[in-house]
């Protein structure tokens, strides 16, 4: 695979950073990394633990590239070992707007309030019609969706650029199609 890295084949993957090795959490985003990789896509994230090495995991053992785009305001915090390509910003908003801009798709495992931060920044700027509209967002698994119901309660329009899936599989399907 070539290390130029094309925005066009990069998904961008939201997950918790407490996940580890046989929570389900941690298992769904490596088996994401590796079907993600195997498709032919550079996968980016947060570079650090939980979700992000596993999707960071995956995607190496499958011989995929991962960026992880990192931030110099966790001092004590150095990229996960499976990382290809370290992006360093100075915030964290410096930080999502790089994970958004370098994201085709975005894809959104269960996670804390880091995660919703995340998924409530790229869901609200592509309501507004930003970024571009043809990049999906897909909630992986049943986590997220009472958040669309309780905010469909109050705009029913809000999940139109929002797609879930069950499986790790179905996400392949989607972006490809």
């Amino acid at each position: 695979m070539s290390t130029t890295i094309m925005s066009e084949r990069t998904i961008t993957i939201f997950g918790t950073g407490r996940a580890g090795p046989g929570d389900d959490a941690y298992e769904l985003a490596y088996k994401t990394g590796k079907l993600l990789a195997r498709a032919g896509f550079t996968i980016a994230n947060g570079g650090y633990g939980g979700t992000m090495l596993a999707a960071a995991k995956g995607a190496a053992e499958a011989g995929g590239q991962v960026i992880g785009v990192t931030c110099s305001a966790f001092k004590a915090s150095t990229a996960n070992e499976y990382i290809s390509r370290e992006i360093v910003t100075d915030s964290l908003e410096e930080r999502l707007h790089k994970l958004m801009k370098l994201g085709h798709a975005y894809v959104v495992l269960p996670g804390g309030t880091g995660t919703l931060l995340e998924l409530a920044n790229v869901w609200e700027l592509k309501n507004k019609g930003f970024p571009d509209t043809d990049k999906p967002i897909i909630l992986v698994g049943g986590f997220w969706l009472p958040l669309l119901d309780l905010i469909a309660s109050d705009d029913p329009q809000s999940s139109r650029h929002i797609k879930q899936v069950d499986r790790p599989e179905q996400i392949v399907e989607l972006i490809i199609d």
